[in-house]
């Protein structure tokens, strides 16, 4: 049985900006699930035409491009792109295609209804077959789907399901789902937002034998907890390399620490080239059966180095389970979606001493006993004993994510400065970066940490990489350092007038807008330490400089700048930490005026005179 679907888009070019969307990206995608089923849908029957102001029509006639936008152990997203012709402001641009669901498995439609676009008009229908309302089971049994929906849509606006009989006994009739909106407002677009994927009007469809989603989640559940179990193990072969991994370690804790340190050293295709199936059949080598298979080639997915972490520490003797998580940079879980689909990575949970404390192992330099941000406060399933259980993972402090900004420049009579910059990072940043150099290579490293230091500092100054601390040892701060040279101030008659605070001089507002619709957003709770010595000529005193300032947003972020002076320099401190990722938007006004205050504290300059004694 074909799945199929039509989608046809008409978008009137209002204005210079409008014209990029002359530029068109269909995305593709293939997964296959726990329990080895896989599904997707392919993009094809492309068809597309400018329409100018004036009647002519342009007709696409090129070939589309296929490029890919993420790949893992179990999914592939590629992009069909390609280009409408000749769009000018005032054109109409028009484009149709065919989605094509895997024909064993029924896949549901997802309606967006909301996009970056006003939307005059929206018309969505679907009429289910026959062979959506059934599914197989593990055992390749025929039984009957419910099917069910998860809208997010305005007050008043409803999913219409109506049911046309068919005359034929025992047969319910042809169903159809129907929804139409008029004057749909653009999807919100405001900084600091949360996942894209959890905003804006949608309906999710779904199927589902259950009558509840507390049956649901037990019943499927479970089963994937049992088919985590049948690939984790352990088996022989692991349980013999634990125990000589591990000898002589004299606690679990110890035990473990061994575990995950041999895990984070195996190859990890996430963040190296995967191989092909054909590369691995030269190499002698069947799918991966079970995590002994995993720690006898060296490598693996990530989520395979994940289950192969909890099998290892349950051969050493400890309680240890998978979790099942929706990443915050996807998307956010929603337990009434019900649907496993919706949840993409693996993290680890192994219980010490009667606490349960998670790890990222699939998470290439993530640090023994810390989750990468987006595996943070989050909802998903997780193996308990004897099945599973719907949980959120715990958050990460603020303290665990800090960079420190350290700058100890000295600046000649025209404001000219050399010196040294050094940042420090921890949590969140420096897996960041970490990871960044698993993608790439020095060169390229030491080019994108340049051009971050470049967008901070004034503009014109010349930044050069002098040395990097710690990369490979993600237990400890990465450490990287620069040799700086460039103007940072004016010279105006007499006075040199500087930022004071250097790495703030070019950021822009983080909350500009007076009304906000979505709530703020944060990827992670984060502490930032800078601390600007500025050396100056003797012939110099310093004139005036920011008053020492303390600020706070409720208890959940504060904010404090001071300065220390000599006869010849002036130190800056600041510190900002934010113990929070998401505000709501009753907060927005205080949140706000929390930061237009420190934003416009951070650009009081510094001001130096030539001659007089400090203060004068």
């Amino acid at each position: 049985m074909l799945h199929y679907w039509k989608i046809y888009v008409r978008l009137k070019v209002l204005n210079e900006k409008g014209k990029e969307n002359a530029n068109v990206e269909l995305r593709q995608y293939k997964e296959t699930g726990y329990d080895g089923f896989s599904s997707g849908y392919t993009v094809g029957d492309i068809q597309g035409r400018t329409i100018h102001s004036d009647g002519t029509i342009i007709p696409f006639t090129g070939k589309p491009y296929e490029k890919v936008v993420d790949k893992g152990a179990y999914h592939k997203e590629v992009s069909k792109v390609f280009t409408l012709p000749d769009v000018q402001v005032g054109s109409i641009i028009e484009y149709r295609y065919a989605l094509r669901y895997d024909n064993d498995i029924a896949f549901p439609p997802t309606w967006i209804i909301q996009s970056e676009f006003f939307t005059r008009k929206a018309h969505y229908i679907w009429r289910p077959t026959d062979a959506d309302l059934m599914t197989k089971t593990e055992a390749g049994e025929q039984q009957a789907n419910r099917i069910a929906w998860s809208p997010i849509l305005p007050a008043g606006v409803e999913v219409n399901k109506t049911v046309k009989p068919t005359g034929v006994i025992g047969h319910e009739g042809q169903i159809t789902f129907e929804l139409n909106m008029e004057k749909v407002p653009p999807a919100a677009d405001e900084e600091h937002m949360p996942p894209i994927q959890s905003l804006g009007y949608r309906v999710r469809f779904y199927y589902s034998p259950y009558i509840s989603g507390d049956e649901f989640w037990k019943k499927e559940g479970n089963g994937w907890a049992k088919s985590m179990d049948k690939f984790i193990g352990p088996n022989g072969k692991l349980k013999d390399a634990v125990r000589e991994l591990t000898a002589g370690a004299g606690s679990d804790e110890q035990k473990l620490r061994k575990i995950y340190t041999a895990v984070m050293a195996l190859d990890n295709t996430a963040f190296d080239r995967e191989r092909s199936k054909e590369e691995e059949k030269a190499e002698g080598l069947n799918p991966p059966k079970n995590t002994d298979d995993i720690w006898e080639r060296k490598r693996g997915t990530d989520d395979q180095l994940t289950q192969l972490f909890v099998g290892m520490a349950r051969a050493a003797g400890m309680k240890a389970y998978v979790m099942y998580v929706t990443p915050r940079d996807h998307n956010i879980f929603n337990v009434h979606y019900l649907s496993f689909s919706q949840m993409r990575d693996l993290i680890a949970i192994v219980n010490l001493d009667g606490k349960d404390v998670y790890f990222d192992p699939g998470q290439r330099d993530c640090p023994y006993g810390h989750l990468a941000w987006q595996h943070t406060e989050v909802g998903g399933v997780r193996q308990v004993d004897g099945g599973s259980a719907l949980v959120v993972t715990p958050a990460e402090s603020y303290r665990n994510s800090r960079t420190q900004r350290l700058a100890d420049l000295t600046i000649d009579a025209q404001g000219m400065a050399s010196g040294t910059v050094t940042m420090i990072w921890t949590g969140a940043p420096a897996l960041r970066w970490r990871q960044t150099n698993l993608r790439g290579d020095a060169t390229s490293l030491n080019r994108e940490l340049s051009s971050s230091m470049e967008q901070m500092m004034p503009g014109g100054m010349e930044i050069k990489v002098s040395s990097i601390e710690h990369l490979e040892d993600y237990e400890s701060p990465l450490t990287v350092n620069f040799a700086v040279k460039g103007a940072v101030g004016s010279a105006t008659g007499k006075r040199l007038i500087f930022p004071g605070d250097l790495f703030e001089v070019n950021t822009k507002p983080a909350l500009p807008h007076d009304k906000r619709t979505v709530p703020v957003y944060f990827d992670y709770a984060s502490n930032m330490q800078d601390a600007v010595r500025i050396t100056f000529p003797s012939s110099f005193s310093l004139e005036s400089q920011p008053a020492d300032e303390k600020i706070s947003f409720a208890q959940l972020a504060s904010y404090n700048m001071d300065a220390k002076t000599t006869a010849n320099s002036i130190t800056v401190y600041r510190n900002l930490a934010r113990a929070f990722i998401l505000s709501p938007v009753a907060e927005y006004a205080d949140l706000r005026a929390f930061y237009t205050k420190l934003e416009t504290k951070d650009q009081e300059p510094i001001v130096l005179k030539v001659g007089g004694q400090p203060g004068q």
